[in-house]
């Protein structure tokens, strides 16, 4: 890749980091403006990321990114400035440009010039909002506040003071001493606290200080608290607090005139400017965006050394046995000190690749409100966890089946306005997102409070299509009615929906979370709603793993699915509606012959054999191998393409001893063995 490729490739990943900004920011307002609360950073925070998308859209000539950007800026500015109200309408046209962004970076991506309609609707609508925004108001003068102070707010600082003078609040002069080495640290705490009572709203030296090491500001502070709240919470020896009077003659004598310079469209004034540059530096010091190839590619590596550390540990060894205790130590000393900094770099490079489950949770939460305006439902998103982390592969993966999930949620599952009414439930239906770990899982909970899975409808289209017959109907179980929602071509509802009801998505939603080693687990009430839940595993590089043998082959099972292993008593073995099952401390555990299930040819059975009891979210499952070699840990590596389609195995390891093991994928021998039905192929044939 030469110079202009890579750059074109951080422009890329910078710009789809800058959108996701935008749209959380957007998330934030319209819950703001539904709380009636006012937090004006947000809307600046918006500004200055449509700014920054702008100016690199300029610097990389993405000529139709660069023109949206540019209206979109127009009308931020405006509401910033307060010559427009917020309101769900101009809400609307900001969340489509989240949209429109994401179609104008696919299109850089891919070198593409067609025009895009979607694009230029939205710029003639950004110009004919910003046409129609009214002017501000001239600056109240009702306070006596320092001529030298006034003269160099920015427009936005203006608007601020006016507004928190509308509002009547009161305004203070905060007077500080910061130390000079310590400013910005300093200065940002002051903002800080002083927020929980109040803003201020611009700060100016004052060219006094008591040493030539420390700087004395003035800063201008709105607050709706007296003067002996402030004082007792702000107050310190480098700080001396004064209310800001009020001029006996009201507001007839204006301030001073100052010379206001056209600024160019959607410029940053110079303070509010300066403060991004910086903080854009510091940012850009403090991180490194690094292609998740690289890591994987150092992931491998330090995969090979997980070898070395085996075969180190296995010399040692055997130069003691051979006599030679003094090397031996030695060897052991290096071979210890060698897997605390490897166990470190692992550490290390497992962190490196973990983001926040916020990064998707974002785009379900502008889905959500997208989709509920289109089938006109009303829907509160409640999220939580989003800080939840997790590896970056998983969560690439992780977008399409929570997609899935949430319009059949608002589509399937949430009643209309007249149904909610009539069963006495609110009229805004609720769709609950929540992430957190779990012991080497990470769950993720979707619930809604809406009607709930019609069971006997569910059991009903399952034995019309041909995926159960009435026979096995009667005998299912609760959990396993429920499961039948996951076959293809079963659905509850006799009319598809907008988004879902015609019996295809959920089977690709659970096939798509246990290509990434998950599982999904639903439970429903009728009336109360439905919850469905997804266990994964932390991360997909390096895991620690169980080695067994069956069948004259090693195979690793990761440790995250694996709660024990036992003995196998045969005469322990007890036939349950046909399947062979073990009592485990007084409960059932379904047994199963992992040779038989994965086809492996017969083999010399060993006089001992051993019982892995596989575990996954509540589903736990005996696997029956020879024998049990240890734990170790691996990087697993994908099959390749020609065995990609084969189930029951998550990819290959090369171990210490120069062995590959294969790595079984827990989830879907457990989804495979615990199936409701005998409908499905198995684990060793291709999934087509």
């Amino acid at each position: 890749m030469d110079a202009t490729d890579k750059a074109r490739e951080e422009f890329h990943a910078e710009a789809q980091e800058i959108i996701e900004t935008f749209g959380r920011n957007l998330l934030a307002l319209e819950s703001t403006l539904k709380s009636g609360a006012d937090d004006p950073a947000l809307v600046n925070e918006a500004f200055r990321a449509v700014h920054t998308l702008k100016g690199l859209a300029g610097l990389f000539g993405a000529l139709r990114m660069g023109a949206l950007s540019h209206r979109l800026e127009d009308v931020l500015d405006h509401l910033r400035l307060g010559r427009m109200p917020l309101d769900d309408t101009v809400l609307d046209v900001l969340f489509s440009a989240v949209d429109a962004y994401q179609q104008l970076l696919l299109s850089e991506r891919q070198g593409l010039q067609e025009p895009l309609t979607v694009v230029d609707d939205l710029v003639e609508r950004l110009g004919q909002l910003a046409s129609g925004a009214g002017a501000a108001g001239d600056l109240t003068a009702e306070y006596e506040i320092d001529t030298g102070l006034l003269a160099v707010l920015t427009e936005y600082e203006e608007h601020r003071l006016r507004t928190n003078v509308e509002q009547g609040l009161r305004l203070y002069r905060l007077r500080v001493q910061f130390e000079l080495a310590t400013i910005d640290k300093a200065l940002e705490e002051m903002k800080t606290r002083a927020k929980k009572h109040g803003e201020i709203i611009t700060y100016l030296p004052t060219g006094e200080a008591s040493s030539p090491d420390s700087i004395e500001l003035d800063l201008l502070m709105a607050s709706r608290d007296d003067l002996a709240t402030l004082i007792g919470t702000l107050g310190a020896d480098n700080v001396v607090i004064e209310e800001v009077p009020r001029r006996a003659y009201g507001a007839h004598s204006m301030p001073p005139a100052r010379s206001m310079v056209p600024e160019p469209p959607g410029a940053i004034e110079a303070g509010e400017g300066a403060d991004a540059v910086e903080g854009a530096a510091r940012s850009i010091a403090r991180t490194v965006r690094v292609d998740i190839r690289k890591l994987d590619h150092l992931m491998n590596i330090v995969g090979e050394l997980t070898i070395v550390r085996g075969v180190l540990a296995r010399l040692a060894e055997r130069v003691r046995s051979d006599g030679n205790r003094a090397l031996g130590t030695e060897l052991g000393r290096v071979h210890r000190s060698f897997e605390r900094r490897l166990t470190e770099l692992q550490g290390a490079i497992l962190e490196v690749r973990m983001v926040p489950l916020g990064q998707v949770f974002d785009r379900l939460a502008r889905a959500v409100r997208q989709i509920s305006r289109e089938v006109d439902k009303e829907i509160r998103l409640v999220i939580t966890g989003s800080d939840t982390e997790i590896d970056k592969l998983i969560v690439e993966e992780l977008s399409d089946p929570l997609m899935h999930m949430i319009r059949n949620a608002i589509d399937h599952g949430i009643e209309t306005h007249s149904v909610r009414a009539s069963v006495g439930k609110p009229s805004a239906g609720t769709i609950a997102l929540n992430a957190y770990q779990k012991g080497n899982h990470v769950m993720i909970e979707v619930e809604d409070d809406g009607a709930g899975i019609d069971e006997l409808a569910l059991v009903e289209h399952a034995v019309r299509a041909g995926k159960l017959s009435p026979t096995d109907a009667s005998d299912l179980s609760r959990p396993d009615v429920l499961g039948l929602i996951f076959l293809p071509g079963v659905t509850t509802r006799d009319v598809a929906g907008s988004y879902s009801g015609r019996g295809v998505g959920m089977d690709v939603v659970k096939t798509n979370i246990a290509k990434i080693g998950g599982v999904i687990d639903v439970q429903s009430e009728m009336g109360i709603g439905t919850k469905m839940t997804i266990t994964l595993p932390i991360t997909l590089a390096i895991v620690s793993a169980l080695i067994i043998e069956l069948a004259d082959q090693t195979l690793a099972i990761p440790m995250a699915a694996v709660s024990e292993a036992i003995v196998f008593e045969p005469n322990r073995v007890r036939i349950v509606d046909g399947k062979e099952t073990l009592s485990l401390r007084g409960v059932t555990l379904p047994l199963c012959r992992l040779e038989r299930l994965l086809q492996f040819p017969p083999a010399r059975e060993p006089r001992r054999r051993f019982v892995v009891v596989a575990s996954i979210a509540q589903r736990r499952l005996g696997l029956l191998v020879d024998h049990l070699v240890g734990q170790q840990d691996i990087v697993i590596k994908p099959l390749g393409s020609t065995l990609t389609r084969v189930r029951g195995f998550a990819g290959a390891s090369e171990l210490g001893d120069q062995r590959v093991a294969l790595v079984l994928d827990a989830g879907s021998i457990l989804e495979e063995v615990l199936a409701p039905t005998e409908v499905g192929l198995s684990v060793a044939e291709g999934h087509g």
